[in-house]
């Protein structure tokens, strides 16, 4: 919503996924586009590294865990795998070293598909790692889908101040 208030009603949530799902479109049509550009074997690995380091061993600790905590790092490591910064380093470094090729397009397919798709973002660490609606959210959501009480008005308008100085 904004700096101040960092959640996402249902409406802005899904214009926000939206968004990826743009992307998602973008980068599936130009994979498509150059289909025999692609090495195959890149893409399937640039696509499946993101899940493998940073969803996949959270997802087994979350299932051992059965409903207890899971540690920290496991967010970290879901975070920075799924985080545009990672990506676009890992993107520009494979760039650099080995060059540009129609692969790397798998990066932003998995991210947009994360989002876009899935609805899947960042993960806080005070919510569980596999979705599940925390009860302090369910009662905020519940709060903010009731309309909007009306602004207080101001105690003196400024045309009856301007009355009072003349």
């Amino acid at each position: 919503m904004d700096a101040a208030n960092r959640f996402e009603s249902r409406t802005t949530y899904w214009l926000l996924r939206a968004e990826y799902l743009v992307g998602l479109a973008v980068s599936a049509w130009l994979l498509i586009a150059h289909l025999d550009e692609v090495r195959w074997p890149v893409a399937f690995g640039l696509f499946a590294y993101i899940d493998l380091i940073g969803y996949l061993p959270g997802a087994l600790a979350h299932r051992r865990a059965r409903g207890g905590a899971v540690p920290r790092v496991y967010y970290v490591l879901y975070n920075a795998m799924h985080s545009w910064l990672t990506a676009g380093a890992l993107v520009s470094l494979w760039a650099w070293t080995v060059g540009w090729e129609w692969a790397l397009l798998a990066v932003p397919l998995h991210l947009c598909g994360d989002r876009g798709l899935l609805g899947n973002f960042l993960k806080p660490f005070s919510v569980p790692f596999e979705p599940h609606a925390h009860p302090a959210f369910t009662e905020l959501e519940a709060k903010l889908s009731a309309p909007a009480a009306p602004a207080a008005r101001p105690h003196a308008t400024v045309h009856h101040l301007t009355r009072e100085r003349a």
